[in-house]
């Protein structure tokens, strides 16, 4: 290789954070889909898998039962205050639980994630009244942020890089089926028997899924913690102070985006005032002026989430108001997504040699496709069931561009600095869909559905474009022998 263009493919250099060997020799050369599952990763990855289905089948099946559940021991007026306190606990139990897994390795930070999930499932499955379902979600949201930071660390830690891309499709997918199934699953068990149900069925998953781990956990953390020099302790204690900041921020704004109008907009001002100085804190420097490297990285994950769930959160109401679809009806359209989604995450895992800068390239493309395939739909210049093609090629972008966003961070990050860059994009994940669903329903408020979406739609459009040119900029550099 002669080139000194950049190039991404997973083999190129190991995660400074990998182990000195695996559980099995003879995956150091597997690069299938299956391989994940051979040897002595086999109870890794299926415990990884359970919890990711544990964490997604909660987020999906609480949106669903929860006004049952808020029409037992709640209010109307209270109705957002479960997620909210889910939402600012995960953000600051992201950041923290991505230090504490840079510093001492991904066992801690996990166990407790999972255990700290599990009480906050039974906290809100035993609830009898509001304040302990609130303690219940914050718990949830703490073991969440933590665990999910802290399975990413692990991965860097046990998993070969040629395997990690298969990895990150098989979570990929854990996360989208829970999409398809959950809603209905969490509907039946509430209307069956309880939305008490709904939260005490799934902690034993997550139960499972640590006990499956284990052997894998005590290696991986039985090495000597990193040790902090001066430096990294300042740090330590400025992301300690912005995490608050950054939790209440995010909280905020998402609690806005619920309630579109000007009213609101004090509140808006006040998040960002908080918001912007910490997120400074907590993202790798350069990122919001899409740096070369992992910066840039870290930024596309940032506007890929932001792109897909603002579309989302919209297209239901667009083809029950505008078209007259059921709820239901309008609801299968998200669907299309989710299955496009797990379908490019299993084709992308089975092909470790394509450099992902040029996978994450793709999705941006695919993704802008995708949401001006509906603007025709919300003018209502064709059928509405155009909708469908366009959440698939929408999700297959998503499908595409998050594990290869995934894999850049995880190959990009130092020693140390795995956990630290991706809190960095989860954040940056909340934040982009926060912000944009707030100003999709700020824009629907002032200038009506239907125009306020078109707005909406082809301004995300334009921000996609415009944003996959920081796609070249995340890529690999060259090992130097090849340059």
């Amino acid at each position: 290789m002669t080139t000194d263009q950049p190039t991404d493919r997973p083999t190129d250099r190991p995660s400074p954070d990998a182990p000195s060997g695996t559980d099995d020799g003879a995956l150091a050369h597997g690069t299938g889909r299956w391989d994940v599952f051979r040897g002595g990763l086999g109870s890794t990855t299926a415990g990884i898998l359970l919890v990711i289905t544990a964490v997604a089948f909660e987020g999906m099946g609480v949106g669903t039962a929860m006004p049952e559940v808020m029409a037992d021991i709640g209010t109307l007026e209270t109705y957002a205050w479960p997620f909210v306190a889910f939402l600012a606990s995960s953000v600051l139990a992201t950041v923290l639980g991505g230090r504490w897994a840079d510093a001492r390795g991904p066992s801690g930070p996990l166990v407790a994630g999972v255990t700290t999930f599990a009480a906050g499932l039974v906290a809100a499955g035993t609830a009898a009244a509001l304040p302990q379902l609130l303690v219940g979600r914050a718990l949830q949201g703490l073991g969440a942020g933590a665990l999910t930071v802290a399975i990413f660390v692990l991965v860097a830690r046990v998993y070969p890089p040629q395997l990690r891309p298969a990895v990150f499709g098989w979570t990929a997918t854990a996360w989208v089926l829970p999409s398809l199934l959950g809603p209905p699953a969490a509907a039946y068990v509430t209307e069956t028997w309880s939305w008490h149900w709904v939260f005490l069925g799934i902690a034993p998953i997550a139960v499972v899924a640590l006990v499956m781990m284990a052997r894998v956990l005590r290696r991986a953390g039985s090495g000597a913690p990193h040790d902090q020099g001066d430096r990294e302790r300042r740090s330590t204690r400025r992301l300690v102070l912005a995490a608050p900041g950054a939790a209440v921020g995010v909280a905020a704004l998402s609690w806005a985006g619920e309630r579109p109008g000007t009213a609101v907009l004090p509140v808006v001002l006040v998040a960002f005032a908080v918001l912007v100085p910490s997120l400074l804190q907590l993202v790798p420097r350069g990122t919001l002026l899409a740096r070369r490297g992992v910066a840039s990285t870290v930024l596309a994950r940032g506007l890929l989430a932001g792109g897909f769930f603002a579309t989302n959160s919209f297209l239901p109401l667009m083809l029950n108001r505008l078209h007259g679809w059921t709820l239901t009806e309008a609801g299968a359209v998200l669907i299309a997504g989710s299955l496009g989604w797990s379908a490019a995450s299993t084709w992308q895992g089975g092909r470790p040699h394509i450099p992902r800068h040029r996978l994450l390239w793709i999705a941006f493309g695919l993704l802008a496709c995708g949401i001006l395939l509906v603007v025709p739909v919300t003018l209502g210049w064709v059928h509405p069931g155009l909708a469908f093609p366009a959440q698939a090629v929408a999700g297959f972008g998503m499908g595409l561009g998050m594990p290869a966003v995934s894999l850049l961070v995880m190959t990009h990050s130092g020693p140390g600095e795995v956990g630290f860059n991706t809190a960095a994009a989860q954040i940056l994940d909340g934040l982009g869909t926060a912000l944009l669903i707030g100003v999709g329903g700020a824009l629907t408020a002032v200038l009506g559905l239907r125009s306020g979406l078109t707005a909406l739609y082809l301004g995300l459009v334009v921000m996609l474009v415009v944003g996959s040119s920081v796609a070249p900029r995340s890529a690999l550099p060259a090992p130097a022998a090849d340059r």
